[in-house]
């Protein structure tokens, strides 16, 4: 199993990233996809999660009306589109199986940093 988190990067308030999730060795056609967040000193989080087919996403409250999930079957990757970003969105960003009860192997995640 390996789970590739891509696309953070260092960006100033208001801002926007779009993050990757390349998945392989899962059945991630059929498998409930999220990405969660680790703050500095905080415990993972989940952040957004998106079920089998697309069509029922889930939000945090914190992110709801400015993150969006979504996934390409065919190409067994996620995305999380992330628009007006805030400084307390920095965190390290990983995707895994949703719910975390059944996460497998956590990749390195991807470091978002937003500046005020």
């Amino acid at each position: 199993v390996q789970l590739v988190e891509s696309g953070g990067g260092l960006v100033q308030a208001g801002g926007s990233l779009r993050l990757s999730c390349a998945a392989s060795g899962i059945t991630f056609s059929i498998d409930a996809m999220g990405w969660y967040r680790q703050a500095p000193g905080k415990q993972r989080e989940l952040v957004a999660a998106i079920i089998r087919d697309g069509a029922t996403t889930i939000y945090a409250d914190s992110v709801k009306g400015r993150f969006s999930i979504s996934r390409d079957n065919a190409k067994n990757t996620m995305y999380l589109q992330m628009n007006t970003l805030k400084p307390e969105d920095t965190a390290v960003y990983y995707c895994n199986r949703f719910p975390n009860t059944i996460a497998t192997n956590w990749g390195q995640g991807t470091q978002v940093t937003v500046s005020s």
